[in-house]
């Protein structure tokens, strides 16, 4: 059976590439995603994936690159689907948000086909993802430096949350923040239509990081053999789970120094970092309120007051 997204149009056993129109440019011009679909030559799952929700977020384009060129459709069964660059007019510039109307894409999800232009690209990716009966939505944590990791963002309550952890777990980064989300997220308005789905945040970057890129792409096709797309036993590792989450700023402003690195174990009390002027002379130590792992830390070192450090994942445990 045929199957289309947008322009794009693949039999059994074919790939093809097109276009998603979703709008007009300021000067009146359509412009569309790029988008891919790779079918099958038998039938089986549908499995959506997207990149780029957030125009600066670009190691998951480079896991698509790298996959789909790998992929050969006579030896798979069911369907994927994909969005290559979701925030069409943000990645143009290489800012975070959609610059017409000033919006975080994953913060519009289910969207609206009536409304802002990040509305009705968040409505006509929605309306490709509800296709599928499970979502991959490929991410990074924007330019700060972070782990390798997983996000199940359902809440730990929500009917569906143990079928996102067990993909999140499939996918295999070895760390998974299991937080419940905030409105907007692809990764909390699907589950909501019964669709398992997690937001791999894949390092951080300027640019893009072709280590992150290499466990992205690992990370696929452990989810591809893992779901009988491809054939081939998947173990399964476990993982280590942060349920909470610990975001620490500076009281002064300075250079900062870093005492852990991105991994490591911090104890209540431990330093995370210490604030200096330029001539060294100290202005502020940070201890850490709770037990947990450094997950994430700002790249650059100067810092003005109250602005943000660090996080740290907290209540781990192996699942």
């Amino acid at each position: 059976m045929t199957t289309t997204l947008g322009t794009a149009s693949a039999g059994p056993g074919e790939i093809d590439t097109g276009r998603l129109e979703v709008g007009e440019t300021r000067d009146g011009s359509t412009f569309g995603l790029p988008v891919a679909v790779v079918n099958g030559a038998s039938s089986g799952k549908t499995l959506y994936m997207q990149a780029a929700s957030d125009g600066d977020e670009l190691n998951g384009i480079g896991v698509i690159r790298h996959v789909v060129p790998q992929l050969d459709p006579t030896e798979l069964s069911g369907t994927i689907l994909i969005v290559g660059i979701v925030n069409y007019h943000a990645f143009q510039i290489a800012e975070h948000r959609n610059p017409i109307d000033d919006t975080k894409m994953n913060r519009a999800y289910p969207g609206n086909e009536g409304g802002t232009s990040s509305e009705r690209i968040a409505a006509a990716t929605f309306d490709v993802a509800t296709r599928a009966d499970m979502i991959l939505d490929l991410h990074q944590g924007s330019t700060s430096r972070m782990l390798d990791e997983v996000r199940v963002r359902c809440g730990k309550r929500h009917r569906l949350h143990d079928k996102c952890l067990e993909l999140a777990k499939a996918f295999g980064c070895g760390y998974v923040l299991d937080q419940k989300g905030p409105d907007g997220q692809l990764a909390r308005a699907a589950p909501d239509k019964g669709i398992p789905t997690v937001d791999p945040e894949l390092g951080g970057a300027v640019g893009w990081d072709e280590t992150s890129i290499r466990k992205g792409v690992e990370g696929v096709f452990n989810v591809l053999r893992y779901y009988g797309f491809l054939d081939g036993d998947q173990p399964v590792d476990p993982q280590t789970r942060a349920k909470g989450f610990e975001q620490y700023g500076t009281p002064a402003g300075g250079l900062v120094d870093l005492k852990k690195d991105l991994g490591d174990r911090v104890r209540p009390g431990e330093t995370l970092f210490e604030v200096t002027t330029p001539f060294g002379e100290p202005k502020a130590e940070i201890t850490a309120d709770s037990e947990g792992i450094l997950w994430r830390a700002r790249r650059l070192p100067q810092v003005a007051t109250g602005e943000y450090v660090c996080s740290v994942g907290t209540d781990i445990d192996e699942y």
